[in-house]
């Protein structure tokens, strides 16, 4: 397996956008992402598989951006969450005027589906690395974020 500081120079930056993009708070994004590589250093052994540390380290973000959340606030305001830039395809299908819409629907939504969707969104992962997260076939990626869409569009 690689060393940690290699790991670290390798997935820094993508972990980095990706909790940036849940937290929208470069200072944050940077606490969050700088314990995400400390609870994968002391972690490391539990790694079953070494050629999956990306989504690996994408799981310990995630959680660590959740029980942020969960100590820093009760409840996360529907207009902080932002759909993605206009450069990311997947968001293109959302217009401006229903951006807002999409979003409480988007909260509301249940997983798989929105945890799905905001790894494709967001964190721009590709099918493969969210089947490796959610222990899954990529076909199953791939159908769980259609429906996703097809969920916002038809409550729009």
């Amino acid at each position: 397996m690689k060393e940690f500081e290699t790991i670290y120079d390798e997935y820094f930056r993508d972990i980095y956008k990706f909790t940036l993009s849940l937290s929208k708070n470069p200072s944050i994004a940077e606490d969050i992402t700088q314990e995400t590589f400390i609870k994968a250093i002391n972690n490391i052994q539990k790694l079953k598989d070494p050629t999956k540390i990306k989504p690996w380290l994408f799981q310990i973000a995630k959680n660590t951006h959740l029980t942020h959340i969960s100590k820093t606030a009760k409840t996360i305001s529907i207009d902080e969450i932002e759909i993605a830039s206009s450069q990311n395809e997947q968001a293109n299908f959302l217009s401006k005027d229903a951006a807002r819409a999409a979003r409480k629907i988007l909260h509301k939504m249940k997983e798989p589906y929105k945890e799905v969707f905001y790894l494709r969104v967001f964190a721009d992962l590709p099918f493969k690395e969210i089947a490796e997260i959610f222990e899954r076939q990529e076909s199953w990626a791939r159908q769980t974020f259609h429906r996703a869409k097809l969920i916002i569009k038809e409550k729009l």
